[in-house]
């Protein structure tokens, strides 16, 4: 999302330059050179400006220094390419067991990381599955992928195979667990709002009126 918004600051801040070129070239009759180096100089200075103030306030909303958010983005691009070596395992697997099981570990650890990436400061509550699961799950996988993958297979490499995808299972149910704690602050939240909404509800239903109205009765 931030990649789009700086792709369409750049078109604007060129647009401005070239608005500003035209301005001073054809209507003030100004220099090729002292016009080219203002205008560029005013795009410049509105994409720093316009970023500046953006990313601001991307980090107040989000309650973060400048150094946190490098920190998160950093490790955010590590899990990346550990993402994009799930995937290539899960691509490489030729039985529908060990398909299935990959398609489900490469949904969750997307899911993970797309919910960090929404909201960098989860990177905190999930800290444990950026650095302890999610590389046991892509060398686990990757591990798992290359024993499938031999034409001929021994009692020992069933074995393995079989160690393997249990592994993967206890894996799977590990990252659920890790959504749920990074996600367990807005479960809270709307629990808390559900029950706010049904004591308004009930005091809604009851009617002082209407005991006086059975009393007289």
């Amino acid at each position: 999302m931030k990649s789009v918004f700086s792709f369409f600051l750049g078109m604007l801040a060129t647009a401005e330059a070239v608005l500003i070129w035209l301005i001073l070239f054809l209507g003030f009759d100004m220099g090729f050179l002292a016009s080219s180096g203002i205008s560029i100089l005013a795009g410049f200075l509105t994409f720093c400006g316009v970023k500046f103030v953006s990313d601001y306030r991307f980090l107040k909303k989000n309650r973060l220094t400048r150094k946190e958010y490098a920190y998160i983005q950093k490790n955010l691009q590590e899990a990346k390419k550990k993402l994009a070596r799930l995937q290539k395992s899960f691509f490489s697997v030729r039985t529908m067991g060990a398909f299935k099981q990959l398609y489900e570990l490469n949904r969750l650890v997307k899911r993970m990381y797309s919910i960090v990436k929404k909201d960098p400061r989860r990177f905190y509550q999930s800290e444990r599955f950026f650095f302890y699961h999610l590389d046991s799950v892509v060398e686990i996988s990757e591990r798992y992928a290359r024993l499938a993958a031999q034409p001929v297979k021994n009692d020992q490499i069933y074995l393995s195979l079989k160690e393997t995808q249990s592994t993967l299972e206890d894996l799977n149910e590990s990252i659920k667990k890790d959504i749920y704690h990074v996600l367990s602050t807005d479960v809270d939240e709307l629990q808390f709002e559900l029950d706010v909404a049904k004591h308004s509800l009930k005091k809604l239903e009851y009617h002082p009126l209407d005991d006086e109205r059975s009393t007289k009765e």
